[in-house]
């Protein structure tokens, strides 16, 4: 046993009562023992495989379904088994199927796992990435060998994506794809030449990586913006994609991708050494990603398929087996979706605490770091400064110096129609417990808030105010609708979000943006006496449904 297997079994309980490699083998070499591998021997050789595979991937259901396994450590026991059957396949290949005595240098091959796989995480339904690495080109053995553990994966029903290559070409590749380089970052050695993986990873990180890495930084972000809108921008709607969605796992997965690029760890816990996370931001990670991945192995299972969206049809099973249950005023399935939707969050806050470092430690590079936003005037903002186009405060006490500016800080960015710097996002959740009934109570706080909420794109302020958790705080009644599920075919968000987007309907009606929708609304609005009252009635025509 390499010390690379050594490590796998060591993550995973138990890991031969899940698949038992030289039980496996014995069983092989027993069968094919009799008269080799013949036409006759085939299908028995396959029922042999597919019997281990089901064996293996049963008993990791069971095990989780148990409670026994988190998330994560299903998708790696999920890993581990195919890992095993792949050593087990290729080890047959190439002493019973396509033996030879003396194999030459040039029928050398390493087989990588790839993309999540090579991460050593596969859900319970999730494709096969492999890349099968030669030293030159294809021999007739070796292209035999590739050929009949592809098969035999096909024929166990397993969908593969693959790909067959030389350090050159698989270099080459990844400098012109993002795509494949992405998949080539996690690559992870699973058996062959360990030298050659070698040769590859020095190649990566040499010749692909080296320089590259804020330019494939802006790169990732950019592909999750344009990810985020084709899902629609939301990370609260009410059937949410696990996966795709925002605030899913592929937002984690981008996280995990630039720290790797970046910071070239193995593992996300050695942030805390390079100073990017604090102990609590790690915490943070890794509560959302157990509990992602947890729910879409839950989703999975049920639906027997790779299904990625949380549909309503499954939303109370999942969260029975989660163990929410009904209480007085509300259902547990209610408040599944809610801790989803929270953790969602949770999500777009270690997002921004990743840009927010990166940018600090950046900084004094000449192509600096940023968010896509460019603007090539800094205006002034009393209170406050611009950095880079985006509003910030002047230091770490700002908020605690004058809490006022945690409200003061969304109302500049509206007024002068600025992003907001994702370090200033930072301090302002740290800074929370400002928000109080002092605060609350403030004339110029309430003030900067009715401004924000009758102003210019009230939406995008209103959003980003919620999202930084001012916005629950600073009105106790839509902290509690905040996330809250709207279990009904009406609805398409949640409270808060639904809320939200009404004010923006209405600040349409106003401004005649939406005249071809509404003429008549847009013709009789001029005639109401008190604007402000009518967005405080908006913001508040749902608040109740969080008593």
């Amino acid at each position: 046993m390499t010390r690379d297997s050594a490590r796998e079994h060591s993550k995973i309980a138990d890991p031969r009562g899940i698949i038992d490699r030289k039980a496996l083998t014995r069983t092989l070499n027993e069968l094919a023992g009799w008269s080799g591998y013949t036409p006759k021997s085939q299908g028995e050789v396959l029922a042999v495989f597919k019997a281990a595979h089901a064996h293996g991937w049963d008993e990791i259901r069971r095990r989780f379904e148990a409670g026994r396994l988190t998330g994560p450590e299903a998708t790696r026991a999920h890993a581990h088994l195919m890992d095993q059957l792949i050593r087990t396949i290729h080890d047959f290949a190439d002493r019973w199927v396509y033996p030879s005595a003396n194999p030459t240098t040039g029928e050398a091959l390493t087989i990588i796992a790839t993309g999540g796989y090579g991460r050593g995480e596969l859900a319970p339904f999730s494709d096969i990435d492999l890349m099968f690495l030669l030293p030159y080109k294809m021999t007739p053995r070796t292209e035999q060998i590739v050929e009949f553990i592809l098969y035999m994966l096909w024929d166990l029903g397993l969908k593969v994506g693959h790909a067959t290559r030389s350090v050159d070409e698989a270099v080459r590749l990844a400098k012109d794809d993002l795509t494949i380089r992405t998949s080539l970052l996690e690559a992870r050695w699973l058996w062959g030449d360990q030298e050659l993986f070698g040769k590859f990873k020095k190649a990566f990180w040499e010749d692909v990586a080296e320089g590259s890495g804020m330019a494939y930084v802006e790169q990732k972000l950019a592909e999750r913006d344009a990810r985020h809108d084709k899902m629609g921008d939301t990370r609260y709607v009410l059937e949410p994609n696990i996966k795709e969605g925002k605030g899913g796992l592929r937002d984690l997965q981008t996280l995990i991708w630039i720290a790797k690029y970046l910071y070239r760890v193995t593992d996300m816990k050695q942030l805390v050494a390079e100073g990017v996370f604090t102990g609590d931001d790690m915490k943070l990670f890794e509560k959302a990603e157990n509990f992602l991945w947890t729910v879409r192995c839950h989703l999975h299972y049920l639906a027997g398929r790779p299904e990625e969206r949380l549909n309503f049809s499954v939303q109370k099973d999942i969260a029975g087996r989660l163990g929410y249950r009904d209480h007085a005023g509300t259902a547990g399935v209610e408040r599944f979706m809610k801790h989803y939707f929270l953790i969602a969050k949770d999500v777009g806050d270690i997002t921004r605490i990743l840009c927010a470092v990166l940018e600090h430690q950046h900084k004094k590079q000449a192509k600096r770091f940023r968010l896509p936003f460019f603007r090539f005037s800094q205006p002034d903002v009393p209170g406050f400064k611009v950095d880079g186009g985006r509003l910030t405060v002047d230091g770490e006490r700002a908020f605690a110096d004058d809490p006022v500016k945690l409200i003061g800080l969304f109302h500049a960015a509206q007024k002068h129609g600025l992003d907001v710097h994702p370090e200033a996002l930072r301090l302002v959740t740290q800074n929370l417990k400002l928000v109080d009934a002092k605060l609350r109570r403030n004339k110029e706080a309430n003030r900067l808030f009715l401004e924000m909420l009758t102003g210019k794109d009230p939406v995008i302020t209103l959003m980003r105010f919620n999202e930084a958790g001012v916005f629950g705080r600073f009105i106790p009644d839509f902290g509690r609708v905040v996330a809250q599920m709207q279990y009904d075919m009406y609805h398409v968000y949640t409270v808060d979000e639904h809320t939200i987007r009404a004010i923006g309907l209405l600040e349409g009606i106003e401004t005649g943006r939406l005249k071809a929708d509404h003429p008549v609304a847009c013709e009789v609005i001029s005639e109401i006496q008190s604007r402000e009252a009518l967005y405080v009635s908006v913001l508040l025509h749902d608040i109740a449904k969080g008593r």
